[in-house]
């Protein structure tokens, strides 16, 4: 038992020079045994025991060579500190089976280690016990100092080429076994339902984050036996949205060099050439549930040729074969019923139509692509209420804000026509099938045509020909504000207007209308009963629902009592109107007329 007040005094003997070796097993004895005291541990000491081990355990460790004595040091220290102290040389290779009797590798640990040449081997040898994902780490942590270095200090070492070299095959091995056996994992069904493309399984980041580090590697990469496929897809995802992002980065740096206007791609054409075995994503090509594989690999293989647009011609052929064979094996151009709920019906036949325009030479099925659009439910264009807020923060409104087209793009509306101008503008894509299409636009979708598609001519000059009645207005629902309202002959109708307009069944829109309708001072009764309850009681006014509640339920306990076992989440869940709710306040009939 030692008294807590002298551990200063064991570590200065620690530290000291002239401590003699014989003393060595009791100083580490000393600072390494628990604080207690006749009444049992004492946690404030024991933090003083520590703090005076931790400032000594360089000295201890450097003189000491019993492996019983050292593995007692070491199990007190921490990683950070272990780190550093194999980075220094206290700490080898030697070490390491005490060290790992009592917590698992880090990459600190194997990154220290390497710095001394006779250790290369001996970390390379810890890589297999790091999970996957922290493996890179080794690498990109190689230097734990860089960002607090000061000017005088000697830079850290470059990693070893053997060390480089087996944490690239470590970090490529994954995404090179998945290819070989491309079964999902347990547990990813949930995350992967939600992926548009193979980005979970084929977007190994480690891998990518090593291949970055070693450009000029790349020609010989692609072609290893064992990971030349993993390298190909991870620079065809991943290259040139790399390249992009880092001139991003130079270019926001003030003191960055000047960007040249047109900078070299990332991958040369020898380099895209080695990738086109890979390009086409082969080996997931007999995954089973292939109408949503087959769209999966459908729109990685578009996005990849959106990030290297020079495969469109380099592997025409190929691109064109591949996506035949996907629409045909995915049957993706069956027009499937929409299912309640389904918010994502729309997106994936969009995505299919901007594929397929992009890879696709089969006129039957870009005309299809067209029919799709064509079946689509047309955008609910609104124009908001003016925010008062708004105006008084921005002094320098759009005055263009107003405009169909502009309008259409405030929920990402005027997806539909974009879909179709890029299936216009491919050379396979039948005319007439796009001719059938416009006809059926809404009108702010052929005004966003005019003023912002750049497809080609004939596509322009068929969209200004499309007859529009004379009586017929722009298609925007337009949100008035009281005091426009009451420039009408008839505001209630005007709201009326509203609420059976498409916008109110509009998912982006339809808050919008009700919140301009609740608030409206002409708004009636009769308008509050067909907004769904929840809008009413909870996110518009709440002194509107109070008032009517109050009203409609008076001093009849039986509509109290109703309401109460009314008002939980089944009202929400079953998307009841108001009206509705009121409704369900009556018990019967005969009560609901007397009251």
């Amino acid at each position: 038992m030692v008294n807590a007040r002298t551990y200063p005094l064991w570590r200065d003997l620690a530290m000291s020079e002239d401590l003699p070796k014989e003393a060595l097993k009791t100083v580490i004895g000393a600072l390494c045994a628990p604080a207690t005291t006749p009444h049992g541990f004492d946690a404030q000491a024991d933090r003083w025991r520590e703090e005076a081990l931790k400032a000594a355990l360089p000295a201890l460790l450097a003189r000491t060579s019993a492996k019983r004595l050292r593995g007692q040091l070491l199990v007190h220290a921490d990683e950070k500190t272990l780190a550093a102290l194999a980075a220094d040389g206290t700490v080898t290779a030697a070490d390491v089976p005490a060290i790992l009797r009592h917590r698992r590798a880090w990459a600190g640990l194997i990154s220290a280690l390497a710095r001394h040449p006779g250790q290369v081997e001996a970390a390379i040898a810890l890589l297999p016990r790091l999970p996957d994902h922290k493996v890179e780490q080794v690498v990109r942590d190689w230097d734990p100092d860089r960002y607090t270095r000061t000017k005088g200090t000697a830079p850290a070492p470059p990693v070893p080429p053997e060390l480089f070299d087996a944490v690239l095959e470590a970090c490529l091995t994954p995404l090179a076994a998945y290819l070989l056996h491309p079964e999902p994992e347990e547990g990813w069904e949930a995350v992967s339902a939600f992926s548009k493309d193979w980005s979970l399984e084929l977007g190994d980041r480690a891998g990518w984050a090593m291949l970055a580090r070693c450009p000029q590697r790349w020609p010989q990469l692609t072609a290893h036996p064992v990971l030349g496929a993993a390298v190909q897809h991870l620079l065809l995802d991943q290259a040139e949205t790399q390249a992009l992002e880092d001139a991003r980065l130079r270019a926001a740096d003030p003191d960055g060099e000047e960007l040249p206007a047109d900078p070299a791609p990332a991958l040369s054409e020898d380099l895209l050439l080695a990738c086109l075995p890979a390009l086409c994503m082969p080996e997931l090509a007999d995954l089973p549930n292939p109408q949503v594989t087959a769209r999966r690999t459908l729109h990685h293989l578009a996005n990849r040729i959106r990030n290297n647009p020079r495969l469109a011609d380099l592997a025409a052929d190929q691109l064109h074969t591949a996506a035949d064979a996907l629409v045909t094996r995915g049957q993706l151009l069956t027009w499937p019923d929409k299912q309640e709920n389904d918010y994502e019906f729309d997106g994936r036949v969009l995505r299919l139509a901007e594929d397929l325009a992009l890879l696709s030479a089969h006129p039957d099925h870009l005309a299809e692509a067209c029919a799709q659009l064509a079946r689509l439910d047309p955008p609910a264009v609104v124009s908001p209420t003016p925010s008062r807020t708004l105006i008084r923060v921005l002094d320098n409104v759009d005055p263009d804000h107003d405009r169909p087209a502009r309008l259409l793009e405030r929920h990402y509306e005027h997806r539909r026509v974009q879909a179709l101008t890029v299936l216009a503008a491919n050379p396979h894509t039948p005319h007439t099938a796009v001719a059938d299409v416009l006809n059926g636009l809404h009108p702010a979708e052929l005004a966003w045509i005019a003023e912002k598609a750049g497809g080609p001519d004939w596509f322009l000059a068929a969209a200004a020909a499309v007859p529009v009645p004379e009586d017929k207005d722009d298609g925007v629902v337009r949100l008035l504000d009281d005091e426009e309202l009451g420039k009408h002959p008839d505001p209630a109708a005007v709201l009326q207007s509203w609420l059976d307009s498409p916008a109110a069944g509009e998912i982006l829109s339809r808050s919008e209308v009700y919140r301009a309708v609740v608030k409206s001072r002409y708004r009636t009764l009769e308008h509050l009963r067909q907004i769904p309850a929840d809008e009413v009681l909870t996110r518009h006014e709440p002194d509107v629902a109070l008032k009517i509640l109050l009203e409609h339920c008076g001093r009849s306990t039986d509509r109290w009592e109703a309401l109460a076992a009314a008002m939980t989440f089944d009202y929400d869940d079953e998307k009841i109107t108001f009206g509705q709710l009121l409704d369900s306040l009556n018990p019967t009939p005969a009560q609901a007329q007397t009251s």
